[in-house]
């Protein structure tokens, strides 16, 4: 009997890719591999890249040149790539790099199996009309007692900066009893922490239900005790999901909303159809809502145009919400959007407007995680600390916390209460 194939697949980029290459891995699975943590030792090495900054991209040609050396030591070897750049560049990627065998695209990634078997070389990125969740096997790769579930994909926003309605396409909602079947499957297998994912999450709408009633009819599963969601738009921030915050308590107090800057005038260059006022007062609609709620945000500094008044607006705004914590960005052109045919920031200035946009978020987040200090909070272990009888976990909050705790296992939702805080965890015991 021969050895089954090995795949070996590097993630790049956000929790939507994370939950891309978990559904690769299953399906590669079930068409007889097993993973391996090895490149060297694989028969399929698949990158899964991400498309939204620069870095990002040049970073697959550089993995790629260092796949180069294994390739001609193993011809029979298959490399692949997956993902947004894959979609934006795939008769590039090809071009540039021929010893690729396989560029798919992430609405295609159900074709996968079936393209590895070819012999020849093969790019699929197109938008099929078939549903990928369909297709693919049932779910199997659990690292844990949280997971991401997928519930919307695609952008109609058409941000001047961002390449995912080129990339992922138009927005397009998942049906509700599909994502609750599957949301029952990962909590039989033991999932009791479950984030909902879409690139722009709070515009799902199947079935006449909205993100709030998806978010409530999961919260009926037994045995499923926490959800939340990510990435959020503020336009389709409404009413009654702002409500949920409120009254469904499975609903955790974490809201990430990006924002990207407190300028009017650069929010208008970057088409995100809200001012900064306009921001603000929402967020006041939701702390009211939820008082205790965490938020969290993206800023992109140096966009095209930006100026020292249209930045300290920026920091105007991050002052006066308080973020928990914060995701900040130098401005990368992406080919094809329409900021990238702008002059760009000198990039020193950018550099240097980044650092201290970066230092007041760390002044905030750890004000935020100080505050924690003397209360008590739900905390679901992932996995054992560094020492002897400590386990790790996230708050309802969604800080890390190391906790004593020596009968603690994965999975265990405890209450405990904070002790200490350091610069990126928090630290506690048990109480129940």
């Amino acid at each position: 009997m021969s050895e089954p194939k090995k795949l070996f697949i590097k993630t790049y980029g956000c929790q939507m890719n994370v939950y891309d290459s978990e559904r690769m891995v299953e399906a590669m699975q079930a068409d007889g591999y097993v993973t391996t943590e090895h490149a060297e030792d694989a028969d399929l090495v698949l990158l899964n890249t991400c498309h939204i900054r620069e870095k990002a991209s040049e970073k697959l040609y550089s993995d790629l040149g260092r796949l180069r050396p294994l390739k001609t030591a193993n011809p029979d070897m298959k490399i692949g790539v997956a993902g947004c750049v894959a979609q934006a560049e795939g008769g590039e990627i090809m071009r540039r790099m021929p010893l690729v065998d396989l560029v798919v695209g992430p609405q295609s990634y159900h074709r996968l199996p079936e393209m590895a078997r070819t012999g020849r070389k093969q790019i699929d990125t197109e938008f099929p009309t078939e549903d990928k969740f369909d297709l693919l096997p049932k779910r199997k790769a659990l690292r844990g007692p949280s997971a991401f579930l997928t519930v919307q994909e695609g952008c109609d926003k058409f941000c001047a900066f961002c390449v995912v309605p080129y990339t992922r396409g138009a927005e397009v909602s998942r049906p509700l009893q599909r994502i609750v079947d599957e949301a029952r499957d990962l909590v039989e297998r033991g999932v009791k922490d479950i984030t909902l994912l879409g690139q722009n999450v709070n515009a799902y709408h199947s079935d006449k239900t909205g993100l709030a009633g998806l978010v409530r009819t999961l919260a009926r599963i037994d045995g499923l005790e926490r959800v939340r969601y990510t990435t959020s738009h503020p336009n389709d921030m409404e009413d009654d999901l702002i409500a949920a915050h409120a009254d469904e308590p499975k609903l955790m107090p974490y809201l990430h909303l990006p924002v990207q800057s407190g300028s009017d005038r650069i929010l208008k260059a970057m088409n995100r159809k809200h001012t900064a006022e306009q921001y603000l007062r929402l967020i006041e609609r939701v702390r009211l809502a939820r008082p205790d709620i965490l938020l969290s945000s993206d800023f992109i500094v140096g966009f095209p145009g930006e100026t020292d008044a249209d930045f300290q607006q920026t920091l105007d705004l991050v002052s006066a919400v308080g973020y928990g914590m914060a995701y900040s960005f130098k401005y990368s052109a992406r080919p094809g959007t329409p900021a990238a045919e702008k002059p760009d920031v000198d990039a020193a200035v950018a550099d240097a407007r980044l650092q201290v946009l970066q230092a007041l978020v760390t002044r905030q987040q750890r004000a935020c995680q100080d505050a924690m200090v003397g209360r008590d909070v739900g905390v679901l272990y992932d996995k054992p600390g560094r020492m002897p009888g400590q386990m790790v976990g996230k708050s309802d909050h969604l800080h890390a916390v190391h906790v004593t705790d020596p009968a603690g296992k994965p999975g265990d939702l405890v209450r405990v209460r904070i002790l200490a805080s350091s610069s990126n965890s928090l630290a506690g015991e048990r109480i129940s």
